[in-house]
């Protein structure tokens, strides 16, 4: 459950971060963004919850995560710190691609680990070794 709420967090962050830089040079856009970092401390805190209490991972919504269905859905909030410029666009494009390929990566690495650990679910399933 952590590896499919991660994948599921990375690929709706995509999502918003693609949306960020097709938008770069509209005036007056306001880039926005969910922090990776509420989001592993939501899911440590559902962690350590299940560690203690057992059962299914259990994480609460936050003002950025929401529950949807069986997934989760983003409400970002503006990114900071960017440059605001004469357009009164408030960007910075090395920024938006740097978090974009952090994001990328953790989602490949995520993904890359869920697809090892179905193999090794599928192969226990077909009794091979």
């Amino acid at each position: 459950p952590v590896l499919e709420l991660t994948a599921r967090f990375a690929a709706r962050r995509q999502e918003v971060l693609a949306h960020n830089i097709a938008n770069a040079d509209t005036p007056g856009f306001l880039p926005l963004d969910a922090s990776p970092e509420r989001f592993q401390d939501m899911l440590q805190r559902a962690i350590d919850e299940r560690r203690a209490h057992g059962g299914p991972l259990a994480w609460r919504p936050t003002n950025e995560i929401e529950a949807d269905g069986g997934g989760l859905r983003l409400v970002p909030g503006r990114a900071s710190g960017n440059i605001l410029f004469h357009d009164r666009n408030n960007r910075d494009l090395e920024r938006m691609m740097a978090d974009l390929s952090e994001n990328l990566a953790v989602f490949r690495v995520t993904t890359d680990l869920l697809r090892n650990r179905y193999g090794l679910i599928n192969s226990a399933l077909a009794e091979r070794v």
